[in-house]
């Protein structure tokens, strides 16, 4: 295994990880519920203007499970590529700048609508993945 091949499933392991962090908020405790009870109360009997048949609670539910699929989805195809099928990953111009544009929507996802630890963890991945790919 090559040093890309290693920092290219680093950088999929962080996303992997802050994936299952995510989706493991998204369903057990409360750190994504809002502070105020009452906000809660509210987005649990309004529906969004697009439909009746949700409430904004239930979609906010699904946007954040649909959010850490998505990160863990990424994790294990990247993840397997580096590991298993680095030769396809290396040899791919769009594979490599498919996988740098969405960790880099990830990462302006996170600075503009999130806090510092998962922008802090997507910094990370990027910069993991951009030295993998200066190496290829």
């Amino acid at each position: 295994m090559n040093a890309a091949s290693v920092l290219f499933a680093a950088s999929a392991a962080i996303l992997g990880m802050l994936g299952c962090i995510h989706a493991l908020y998204t369903y057990r405790g409360n750190k994504l519920d809002p502070r105020d009870p009452a906000v809660r109360e509210a987005m649990e009997r309004v529906n969004p203007v697009i439909t009746r048949q949700t409430t904004v609670w239930r979609a906010t539910k699904g946007f954040n499970a649909s959010h850490s699929l998505g990160l863990v989805a990424f994790a294990l195809v990247y993840g397997y590529l580096a590991l298993r099928r680095s030769e396809v990953l290396g040899g791919s111009n769009f594979l490599l700048t498919l996988g740098m544009a969405v960790q880099l929507t990830y990462l302006a996802l996170a600075r503009r609508y999130f806090f510092s630890v998962p922008f802090r963890g997507m910094a990370l991945a990027c910069a993991l993945y951009a030295s993998g790919w200066a190496l290829v």
